[in-house]
């Protein structure tokens, strides 16, 4: 096992001082190491059909480096024939460091193929503490792509089936955060290949599960996951979870012990409401989703944005607004909510921008979600809008907390 990690290190360490070539080292250790690969290449690289296009180039790479020591030599000249030669030198240089790019590409591609055999064996032989290291390497490598488009890649995965296995992962917990950052990474390479099998499969479920679940693992990481399938995949995926009745236990999460899990459900729960349905954003409603989040605001991490002065009453919820400030504080939070949450397309990590007081008008702002989202028409966004101010009426410990909120709803919506 150390003896297939060393060889993993040595592959890094080589594409890494290509790299150094192709931004302009085209003297040094790092060009003397790819030219020492190419030296064993008849040892090392023979037999493997997939190092063809490597050999190729290092050659390549050899003589392009002698040529430019030639040149080197002939600039050392006076006259016309310096100025030529310092022009064929310059030449030669931005070829080596093509050349360069191109052997960092294909030592890329093998350390693709190692890490991704080896973190399919290791998940499938319960090996956790390599399987965690070389799922960490693999989010790493998707999220560097950054939407790039690799079908060598893309190729490595299928064939060695990757998701299969990082799905049947979820439910371990040893490993399970790692596979369900996996899953969406993957699912952002590649959102044509690999949504079918998280609609079909079992990967939302084992989600939910492992979201659900009170074991040793984080909630957190399934939940954010979860979210950012949403980002992704929107009102397909939110259709699935209400189909599989799998909302409610997202919706309990708002209240988990763990409060850990507290902020990306309030998250999900948004997502929802700007994507869901009215029958799903109803759904939401009908597991008392309103009552849940004015437990939050009244929570330490709580509170109201009309509340500036964080005057409070006997029951601790902030006072009612007064008349003649009506007006004026809802402009306030008019301008205020969007900066409280503001989506963030493809973000499934950031679910709130506000690090203090993650709570913070949580009724208003799931109401300005529905109501500037794209699962509703108009009048059921009305409709919507009635729904929730009535049961914040029925949830309210307090006229003070029913008339704040309400006030928060109705003047934090859109215009």
């Amino acid at each position: 096992m150390e003896e297939r990690e060393g060889f993993l290190h040595v592959l890094r360490a080589l594409r890494d001082a290509a790299r150094r070539v192709e931004a302009g080292e085209v003297r040094g250790p790092a060009l003397q190491a790819l030219l020492a690969l190419e030296a064993g290449a008849d040892d090392l690289l023979a037999g493997d059909p997939d190092i063809v296009s490597l050999r190729r180039l290092l050659y390549r790479l050899r003589a392009l480096s002698c040529s430019l020591d030639l040149c080197s030599e002939g600039a050392a000249g006076s006259g016309s024939l310096s100025l030529r030669a310092r022009c064929r030198r310059c030449a030669t240089q931005r070829a080596v460091a093509r050349v360069a790019g191109a052997v960092a590409g294909e030592i890329q591609a093998w350390v693709d193929r190692e890490a991704i055999a080896r973190l399919v064996a290791a998940l499938r032989d319960g090996r956790a503490d390599a399987a965690r290291a070389l799922l960490a390497e693999l989010e790493a490598r998707l999220v560097f792509l950054g939407g790039r488009f690799d079908p060598r890649l893309q190729r490595e995965l299928l064939r060695h089936g990757v998701f299969p296995a990082v799905e049947a992962g979820l439910a371990d917990p040893a490993v399970g955060d790692g596979c369900a950052a996996a899953v969406l990474a993957l699912v952002r390479f590649n959102k044509d290949v690999f949504v079918g099998p998280v609609l079909m499969g079992p990967a939302v479920g084992a989600l939910v599960e492992s979201a659900s679940a009170s074991g040793s693992g984080s909630p957190a990481a399934p939940l954010r996951a979860l979210n950012g399938l949403v980002d992704a995949l929107r009102s397909p995926l939110v259709d699935e979870l209400h189909a599989r009745g799998e909302l409610p236990r997202l919706v309990a999460l708002l209240c988990a012990p763990d409060t850990r899990a507290r902020v990306p459900a309030l998250g999900f729960a948004l997502r929802v409401g700007y994507y869901g349905r009215k029958e799903v954003v109803d759904a939401l409603l009908a597991e008392g989703l309103v009552k849940r989040l004015l437990c939050l605001q009244r929570s330490d991490l709580g509170g109201l944005l009309a509340d500036t002065d964080t005057d409070e009453d006997d029951d601790g919820c902030p006072k009612a607004a007064k008349p003649d400030d009506a007006k004026a504080g809802g402009s306030f939070l008019l301008a205020c909510l969007p900066t409280v949450w503001r989506r963030r397309e493809g973000d499934g990590d950031a679910d709130m921008d506000t690090e203090e007081g993650p709570f913070v008008s949580a009724v208003a702002r799931f109401a300005v979600q529905v109501e500037v989202g794209v699962g509703l028409s108009p009048r059921e966004k009305r409709e919507m809008k009635l729904e929730i101010l009535r049961r914040v009426r029925e949830a309210a410990v307090s006229p003070a907390e029913e008339a704040t909120v309400l006030a928060e709803v109705l003047w934090g919506a859109t215009p």
